[in-house]
């Protein structure tokens, strides 16, 4: 039963997408797994705690063109009687001469359901739903009638006729996450996802400009070696009308301090997108606490014109807990001593 239903969920996803031409592409991270909602909204409520806030910034192409500039803002938790799971994400991106800006608000609900009795094996599901809008100002262009004959004149006009500047619409997106976790120190996440379900119309004049579906991917497995270390290798594909993104890699996580309710350990790893970048990541949690750097070195046809560089990208998780966990104090002697 359990593989009639993947095989139902993974046909669904890719035949929703084949038949979808392409147009446009969506934004994209670096740290693949510190954007959860973005990645999947099935990953809404998947965490240890009540609430989870995470924050993404990325810079890129600033030595190509003017920067490219993304902000996200997240917010999940979880309804634990009724095993339900909800998100927020908000984000914001401007890139190009013309500061194209796209402003997305999405909200997704999702469940649990666990696979066996011990809650060793379970599945998520969730359908997300937003606004999108899309604006650009058109006076940052250059046109040809701007140029007397010696050089560029921004005070001549452009001889366009620009009336819509802004676009609005609803994007629709569903997923799938499946965890394995076998013990604290052993566990595997993985998940399908489809986002712009409904194919939004983005274009500004004439013609329609149909948003691309965006089929994404995700795997990762975190492996607690000893007391001190952990492997945490893992694998993210998006494949979007023409534009493919494979992103294989790993970290090390080592462990400073984990005992009695006090957490503290650094991570550090390489990442590949294929044919385009090396991603050079590291990061640091204390508590409720982590935050990550990372940098991308194009490696791509864009050499030239980058200089091998690529974009830097923070991120920032953290999560809330109401109920914190009595800490046990164990005795040396019995109480009546």
């Amino acid at each position: 039963m359990r593989i009639t239903a993947t095989r139902l969920i993974t046909a669904f996803f890719i035949f929703a997408l084949c038949g979808f031409n392409s147009y446009s592409q969506d934004i994209h991270f670096s740290h693949v797994n510190r954007q959860p909602i973005y990645q999947n909204p099935a990953n809404s409520g998947l965490f240890d705690g009540d609430f989870r806030f995470t924050a993404n910034y990325k810079d890129q192409w600033r030595q190509v063109s003017v920067p490219f500039s993304t902000v996200a803002l997240a917010m999940d938790s979880k309804w634990k009687k009724k095993a339900l799971n909800y998100s927020l994400l908000l984000f914001h991106d401007q890139v190009g001469d013309g500061k194209f800006q796209t402003l997305e608000l999405m909200g997704a609900l999702g469940k649990t359901i666990q696979l066996d009795v011990d809650s060793i094996h379970t599945v998520s599901a969730a359908l997300q739903f937003g606004l999108n809008y899309r604006t650009l100002d058109p006076t940052k262009f250059y046109f040809d009638s701007q140029f007397n004959g010696v050089n560029f004149d921004p005070n001549l006009p452009s001889n366009e006729v620009l009336n819509n500047n802004s676009k609005s619409n609803i994007n629709v997106s569903a997923g799938v996450v499946y965890q394995w976790n076998k013990s604290k120190d052993e566990k595997f996440t993985g998940g399908i996802s489809l986002h712009n379900i409904n194919r939004p119309d983005q274009s500004f004049y004439g013609e329609p400009l149909k948003r691309d579906a965006r089929l994404s991917l995700f795997g990762i497995y975190d492996y607690r070696l000893n007391y001190d270390l952990a492997i945490i290798p893992g694998l993210s594909f998006n494949l979007q009308g023409k534009y493919r993104e494979l992103l294989p890699g790993a970290q090390v996580r080592y462990y400073l301090v984990d005992r009695l309710g006090e957490y503290k350990a650094l991570d550090g790893g390489i990442w590949f997108r294929s044919r385009d970048a090396v991603i050079i990541r590291a990061g640091i949690a204390i508590n409720n606490w982590s935050f990550a750097m990372s940098y991308d070195t194009n490696i791509s046809k864009l050499i030239p014109a980058s200089n091998a560089r690529g974009g830097l990208e923070l991120s920032a998780h953290y999560i809330l807990r109401r109920f914190k966990p009595a800490s046990i104090k164990h005795r040396i002697c019995p109480d009546y001593i």
